[in-house]
């Protein structure tokens, strides 16, 4: 027999009572279709026990009550999603931590950061230290507003020698016009915006996005 299909699935051959399942996997209709045609055609002359079709029949309200669980943990997983997404647009305006001051100097000799000021700063110094909290270099600042500024090391030391490529800390120290004494460091940062990019939260944080993943703590601006 020829038989011709245009749909794409595989077709039903008269006589041959296969039933083809693309996805391999039996769900709670098919599990009943299935206890219905095995009590179709059970033999009248030996019946299917009562016990057997107890075990089925308890079976399939199991599948049934497993299915409703997936799909109630679906919702409140869905639900858990919005609700992070609300919070995370709650945050703006607050102070992000990425829990770390690093900057990484690659082999061209220069890194681009930037560092916030809460409130403006009259004098100041910016300390890069090592991995081992040792000093590599010392920098004046003159006076800046409030706000994030951006800032460019050139890799050198406090003696002008040229320091291996690596990761840095940026910690400032820095006074205030009214002589308040105020600290600061790479990695915090106001939140400016939230961004929401293949349903994940992005921070901006300064002139980056900052996947919310990667705040370690939000606090209160």
């Amino acid at each position: 027999m020829d038989v011709t299909n245009t749909t794409g699935t595989k077709p039903t051959i008269p006589g041959n009572d296969t039933v083809f399942n693309p996805k391999g996997i039996l769900g709670k209709d098919d599990f009943l279709q299935l206890l219905i045609t095995e009590l179709k055609y059970q033999d009248p002359t030996d019946p299917m026990d009562t016990e057997k079709i107890l075990t089925q029949t308890s079976q399939l309200a199991t599948l049934e009550a497993q299915t409703n669980t997936n799909d109630t943990m679906k919702q409140i997983s869905e639900a858990f999603k919005s609700s992070s997404q609300f919070n995370a647009i709650g945050a703006i305006g607050k102070i992000a931590d990425i829990g770390n001051s690093d900057i990484r100097l690659d082999e061209s000799g220069k890194v681009g950061f930037e560092v916030y000021f809460p409130k403006e700063a009259a004098s100041g110094t910016m300390q890069i230290t090592d991995a081992s909290g040792n000093l590599v270099k010392s920098i004046d600042l003159p006076f800046l507003s409030s706000g994030v500024h951006p800032f460019e090391w050139d890799g050198t030391d406090t003696s002008g020698n040229r320091v291996d490529a690596g990761v840095y800390q940026v910690h400032v120290s820095y006074t205030t016009s009214s002589g308040e004494e105020l600290d600061t460091r790479a990695g915090l940062y106001p939140i400016e915006s939230v961004r929401f990019d293949g349903g994940k939260a992005l921070l901006k944080l300064g002139s980056n996005y900052v996947p919310l993943e990667q705040v370690k703590e939000v606090y209160g601006g």
